[in-house]
């Protein structure tokens, strides 16, 4: 009873503030995006102490998990979670932050492999348990079946019957 009338007080409808109840699969998306850039917010300020953005650290990331292997640009992009990334930019300033090198080839100018320096790892290795942290506690009220089901219908409603591109 109680998160029913919790779930009352928190639908999206009041959240955004109409009188009209939407559609369930516009209730959906409209959820859904606001969801996310609640996440984000809050991803965002965690971050912002450290002076780093999402796409930076997801890209310091990407590069730590190279195993040392150098990757280029197409690898990151490809790898990015947010595929809206200007990932030249990111790179950057990751490497005026001295967290990544770029190395251009000596034989083809258009080759350039990244790398993530030592600092770039310790940093990760400061920042991570922070974000870990911080994942725990947005996802604290759901169960782990919660998030084996969320994670389920989200893959679900990323392939739909038809494709949508």
């Amino acid at each position: 009873m109680y998160i029913q009338i919790l779930y009352k007080q928190l639908n999206i409808e009041k959240i955004i503030k109409t009188e009209v109840e939407l559609p369930l699969p516009k209730k959906a998306i409209v959820n859904l995006l606001y969801t996310e850039n609640w996440i984000m917010d809050k991803i965002n300020f965690e971050l912002k102490t450290h002076d780093i953005s999402l796409q930076q650290f997801n890209v310091l990331r990407i590069l730590k998990g190279q195993k040392e292997k150098p990757a280029n640009l197409c690898t990151i992009q490809e790898r990015m979670v947010s595929k809206m990334s200007n990932t030249t930019r990111l790179v950057d300033k990751l490497i005026n932050k001295g967290y990544v090198k770029r190395i251009t080839c000596a034989a083809n100018r258009r080759k350039v492999e990244i790398t993530i320096t030592e600092e770039g790892k310790a940093f990760l290795d400061k920042v991570s348990p922070v974000m870990t942290a911080f994942e725990n506690r947005i996802t604290s009220n759901l169960s782990e079946e919660d998030l084996i089901h969320l994670n389920e219908l989200l893959t679900k409603l990323r392939n739909p019957k038809e494709s949508l591109t």
